[in-house]
């Protein structure tokens, strides 16, 4: 089963885990490097921060050069 996950800023994305997504709060541009790189396998779909997608530290796909269609959120 695929699952949705979420990276950025914590109070931005709260609200996602009502609805089951897999939530991985980064405020900081290593971090969201360090929360793309751990996301699981299964992970499809990952909705991000806008500063989160500024980072620019997303680089390659976790999973086997395989990247989720990633989803971002408006300002």
């Amino acid at each position: 089963m695929a699952h949705i996950a979420a990276i950025g800023e914590r109070l931005r994305i709260l609200g996602l885990e009502s609805a089951g997504v897999l939530l991985r709060p980064a405020e900081e541009p290593e971090a969201v490097h360090a929360a793309w790189q751990g996301l699981p396998p299964d992970v499809e779909l990952v909705i991000v921060t806008p500063a989160a997608a500024a980072a620019e530290a997303l680089g390659e796909g976790p999973v086997d050069g395989q990247s989720p269609l990633i989803a971002v959120m408006p300002p």
